[in-house]
């Protein structure tokens, strides 16, 4: 990703030579770098839903709907601005970043499972400690209610498999839309304010999102506010689904695609992995 002083991509095939420089690097990491990242970030995304619950919990009465609504989408973006500003690996980027590489023929099928895998486990590891953690603080600091866990997690558990899963192709859209945005930024702010634009339309459409909800609903189960393991296991299951092929899909196969098919050769990308630069070659 491009830092402060770099100026931003100026073409499509520019940003496009950044998504797979960006997933050839994190492909080639360890297992326990990956583990470690994803770890990381599940812990990291934990504040936007416990920021959520604060919310929810002092507006009780005292706001309207739509501001309370407005204030609560604002809270969960914040989860999102520290993973991704913060550089730790969320399994939602990974499903259209680490795929541009293996369309475009530079990583295998299996390298990419790989990083699937590590980094949806332990960001799932990270959330669960997170939940575990806040349903013991939030509550003796008297600045979350119990309730307000309840009413996050079953906004999201009460829907149909079909419905979850199509909510979630759109989630899993928007967040590939990040990455490509975040690499498109010319500095720090500008990418924290495509971060916060993104999740704050997640938020906002209440669209499910396979960590930051599985964080939400964790944090009901844990709770006691009557979130089963059976309402968990449903919703991380088609949420997963439905964000790989936003991610992948609607992201990553068509974007890459496009830059194909716009008269870019795979050939004609040149990414160095190691010195962090990425450019069309000429002619």
């Amino acid at each position: 990703m491009s830092s402060d002083n770099d100026p931003s991509p100026t073409s499509y095939q520019e940003i496009l030579g950044l998504e797979i420089e960006e997933g050839l690097s994190q492909l080639q990491r360890s297992n326990v770098g990956l583990a470690l990242s994803g770890l990381s970030a599940g812990l990291d995304i934990g504040f936007g839903p416990f920021l959520m619950a604060v919310v929810i919990t002092m507006s009780s009465g005292a706001f309207s709907d739509p501001l309370t609504g407005l204030l609560v989408a604002n809270a969960y973006a914040v989860g999102f601005i520290f993973v991704v500003l913060g550089r730790s690996e969320l399994f939602t980027e990974h499903t259209s970043l680490a795929v541009v590489p293996v369309l475009n023929g530079q990583a295998s099928v299996t390298k990419l499972a790989r990083l699937w895998g590590v980094i949806y486990v332990s960001n799932l590891v990270g959330g669960a400690l997170f939940s575990l953690l806040a349903v013991q603080v939030g509550p003796e600091l008297t600045t979350v209610e119990m309730s307000a866990f309840g009413e996050i997690a079953h906004g999201l558990v009460k829907y149909s498999w079909s419905t979850t899963v199509l909510a979630a192709v759109l989630a899993g859209w928007l967040m590939g839309l990040m990455t490509w945005l975040v690499a498109a930024g010319q500095n720090t702010i500008s990418q924290a304010f495509f971060v916060w634009l993104v999740a704050v339309v997640i938020g906002l459409a209440h669209l499910p999102h396979s960590i930051a909800g599985s964080v939400e609903v964790m944090l009901g189960m844990f709770a006691r506010q009557g979130i089963t393991a059976l309402d968990f296991a449903h919703f991380l299951l088609w949420s997963t689904v439905g964000n790989v092929i936003g991610g992948s899909v609607f992201v990553g196969l068509l974007k890459y695609g496009h830059g194909i098919r716009g008269g870019t050769d795979p050939e004609d990308i040149d990414v160095d992995v190691e010195e962090g630069t990425a450019e069309q070659e000429s002619g």
